[in-house]
């Protein structure tokens, strides 16, 4: 592994015991992922908050999302001997009653703030809980992306019918406009460029591929941000690396004198997770310039190995200061760190294409 990322001291950041419940009878499970900014003078970190019900006995419980209720979610219960109650062994997260899905844990978007990037005061509250039929098994993994003052974030909806992505932008991290659904299911990792080339906007992102093809990702653009096309395969895995089984765009892509720096995740066969980087024509970002052999990052402290799901370092936001970047990112699917690298020296490990 080339010597790239300083992780804090202070590593984890952010713990599940540091956020309050959103609702009584739930208990935070895990704190991830966070899109990272600037805003006011202060890091703003929107955290994805994964929650599930205090568990019994005699019972299987399940958080929902529902509009009427106090705090818009309420908890189910279902009793384990009711023969209508059907588990899922693929997949212990879920289980299915009287033909209904339900997953067994439910992720908000919540706000922290820090003065020094370091020590964050957490809301108490959801900031962004989700909201409709295309949301209702929670909103997750979000990006967000200032173009001209306003913050666009970028976001996992997830439902019955899949994981797509939707778009929020706010002018001040109090009042929200939802842009509804930009790209169907199967799609996430979606990261919007900062600014337009040229007369378009630009976007990475990623379908699941299943059967025919790999997981890659791609690019798409818009005059809009709304409406969505010209996509096309940006790079795929490769066999027999460390990202020979997925591949995903991390935060917005990076603008540097030698091109468009994307920091991205890839996967082996073992579901270990990497970080990478790529480096895109400042001019036409569907010709890939530069890309990692190595991983700029790979799962070696204790708490990237061990945890919710084990050997995870997966990042979605970041900060930009000159040749600094603060990077902030979940380890293990269950904590939030912070570490720090230099465009420079990403730049130069890069092997060119």
């Amino acid at each position: 592994m080339i010597d790239t990322i300083q992780r804090y001291v202070q590593n984890p950041l952010l713990l599940p015991e540091h956020i309050r419940p959103s609702m009584d009878g739930l208990v935070v499970e895990c704190v991830l992922n966070p899109g990272a900014f600037r805003f006011a003078g202060k890091i703003g970190l929107l955290l994805r908050v994964a929650e599930r019900p205090v568990q019994d006995e005699a019972s299987v419980k399940t958080v929902v999302i529902d509009p009427a209720a106090p705090g818009g979610q309420r908890i189910l219960a279902f009793q384990k001997d009711d023969p209508d109650l059907v588990s899922l062994e693929e997949d212990s997260r879920g289980f299915v009653y009287r033909g209904q899905p339900y997953l067994t844990t439910l992720s908000h978007l919540r706000l922290a703030w820090s003065e020094d990037g370091l020590n964050f005061r957490i809301d108490p509250t959801p900031t962004l809980l989700g909201q409709g039929e295309l949301e209702a098994f929670g909103i997750e993994d979000c990006r967000v992306t200032e173009i001209d003052g306003t913050y666009y974030l970028t976001y996992t909806a997830v439902s019955v019918h899949g994981f797509g992505v939707g778009l929020i932008s706010t002018t001040d991290w109090e009042h929200f406009t939802r842009h509804s659904m930009i790209l169907p299911p199967n799609n996430k990792d979606c990261a919007l460029f900062p600014r337009k080339i040229g007369e378009h906007y630009f976007a990475l992102h990623r379908p699941t591929m299943e059967g025919v093809g790999r997981n890659q990702i791609w690019l798409a653009q818009s005059p809009d941000l709304l409406h969505w096309g010209q996509h096309r395969p940006l790079i795929k895995t490769r066999s027999g690396m460390w990202d020979s089984a997925r591949v995903g765009a991390g935060d917005a892509p990076i603008w540097t004198e030698a091109g468009w720096l994307e920091i991205y995740h890839g996967a082996d066969e073992n579901n270990r997770y990497c970080l990478g980087a790529l480096l895109l024509d400042p001019n036409d970002p569907s010709k890939v310039l530069a890309r990692s052999g190595r991983p700029i990052m790979e799962p070696i402290m204790e708490y990237e190995k061990v945890g919710f799901f084990g050997s995870v370092v997966f990042t979605n936001g970041t900060v930009v200061e000159g040749d600094r970047v603060l990077m902030y990112y979940g380890a293990s699917d269950q904590v939030v760190c912070g570490a720090t690298l230099s465009l420079r020296e990403i730049l130069a490990s890069l092997h060119t294409l």
